[in-house]
């Protein structure tokens, strides 16, 4: 597929084969060394109804299910501009969540090794059940309407949690009907858990401030301990993509959709199935939100027996989600459903939907490295493209397997122990499908990300231990 080079982190694919709009794909040539297979489906995208200005990409293009992870697509709903399932993805509000500790890495090194044992004795994780909290009856309708407002009145939390997350914790118009009786069984017993695959929680440090105002706005400093949290809605959200996949693919035909991949499979956002599928989407999404809020919850109790030590909200925000959001397009302000896919919102200084004390510094952006390598602290900024969206990581160049037969779990393990990083995974050969060359470079993500005008950095932060599934 030709790539047009229209300046620096910034590729273009012309219209063709029914593409109603461009491609835009923001990063550099050698980001996109391996990415023909997730290009053919950024022009898949362009051909979906009522899709506006472009289909993006951002610089962690990897191949995905029906759109490609780090995806962005917004149609306009009032000309029957459509939502796609496969636009989210099955982990539905997949995101990360960043605490700031009140200490620094030298005052928590003699806790360390009792931080990360207790956090390995307390943090659920793996592919199966198990939770911090199963809800009794009645209990799992509340968090899938109220997400983190309702963690939070059941005592998991404080309410400045609340200001400092996404959505102030729950995103509206959830409609608890919609999900269905599978997914409702599937989430009940994993409320509060990590998951597997590329899911952790990781104590760091900040090694590196490059925008010292906002990152002390954001409650972060030099040297300061953190805790990142990357998970998101289990089996619950996968169920619910999986449930609304199948009745959009049914419907397609009666409004006239045609697509290049059934994966793309796609309503009119205003029809019933449209409707269904935002509402399930949302009290996936909620449920998301508190599966965080309880591990964020879990963590501070670790760290307060263990160290003494104090966490602190500093944000929280999801990377797979369809939102409905008014937009400039063609000089005139339009209500379009964007689709972000492994992909972060990123909203500029300013913005109104900000926390009063951050809103002058743009919205924080959290991205999540890969094992052993740095994570980042961005910031959105005015006049982002895609939407305001930029990355959501390092984006996948390995299959599991490829991974798995790359490096041993000894050789993984001695690597981590010679950087000085207490790993706890779940299983040391499970770990090896994430080692560091399964993934792009995030330092090289992070600076087209930031290159193409699409976020700035605040911080660089380095991992002190890991918990994984």
């Amino acid at each position: 597929m030709e790539l047009v080079e229209e300046r620096s982190f910034r590729y273009r694919i012309e219209p063709h084969a029914g593409m109603r709009v461009p491609g835009v794909v923001f990063a550099s040539r050698a980001l996109l060394a391996d990415a023909e297979q997730s290009l053919e489906q950024v022009a898949h995208v362009a051909t979906l109804p009522g899709i506006v200005a472009a289909s993006y990409a951002m610089p962690d293009i990897h191949w995905g299910y029906g759109f490609p992870i780090g995806g962005v697509a917004a149609t306009d709903v009032d000309a029957g501009g459509v939502v796609s399932p496969g636009g989210v993805g099955f982990d539905i509000s997949c995101g990360v969540r960043l605490l700031a500790a009140d200490c620094d890495g030298d005052t928590l090194r003699p806790a360390l090794t009792a931080v990360m044992d207790g956090l390995d004795r307390t943090i659920p994780r793996g592919a199966g059940p198990g939770g911090v909290w199963r809800p009794g009856a009645g209990e799992l309708e509340r968090l899938l309407a109220e997400g983190s407002r309702y963690a939070v009145e059941r005592g998991h939390g404080e309410e400045r949690d609340l200001l400092r997350c996404e959505d102030g914790g729950a995103v509206a118009d959830a409609d608890v009907a919609q999900v269905g009786q599978r997914a409702r069984e599937r989430g009940l017993g994993q409320v509060g858990s990590l998951g597997s695959a590329n899911h952790f929680l990781e104590v760091q440090r900040v090694a590196e401030v490059y925008d010292g105002p906002a990152a002390s706005a954001f409650g972060i400093g030099a040297g300061q301990v953190c805790v990142m949290i990357h998970c998101g809605s289990r089996g619950l959200g996968h169920q619910i993509c999986s449930d609304h996949v199948r009745l959009m693919d049914r419907a397609m035909a009666r409004y006239g959709i045609r697509v290049p991949d059934r994966q793309l499979a796609c309503t009119p956002v205003e029809s019933p199935e449209g409707q269904a599928y935002l509402g399930a989407m949302a009290a996936a999404a909620n449920y998301g939100r508190a599966n965080r809020q309880l591990l964020s919850d879990a963590a501070r109790g670790v760290f307060r027996r263990a160290a003494g030590v104090g966490l602190s909200l500093v944000y929280d925000v999801s990377h797979n989600l369809a939102k409905i959001e008014t937009h400039p397009v063609a000089g005139e302000r339009r209500q379009l459903c964007v689709h972000r896919k492994g992909a972060t919102r990123a909203f500029p200084p300013g913005h109104p939907e900000l926390p009063a004390d951050i809103r002058e510094f743009g919205q924080p952006v959290l991205i999540p490295g890969t094992l052993g390598t740095a994570s980042y602290v961005l910031a959105g900024v005015s006049g982002g493209d895609a939407f305001h969206s930029t990355c959501h990581g390092a984006g996948r160049t390995m299959s599991r397997h490829q991974a798995a037969r790359s490096v041993t779990s000894g050789e993984l393990r001695e690597r981590l122990r010679h950087a000085g990083i207490a790993a706890r995974p779940k299983s040391w050969r499970g770990l090896t499908e994430e080692t560091p060359e399964a993934y792009k470079d995030v330092d090289a993500v992070v600076a087209a990300s930031e290159g193409a005008g699409l976020c700035r950095r605040v911080a660089r932060l380095v991992p002190l231990g890991v918990v994984k599934g």
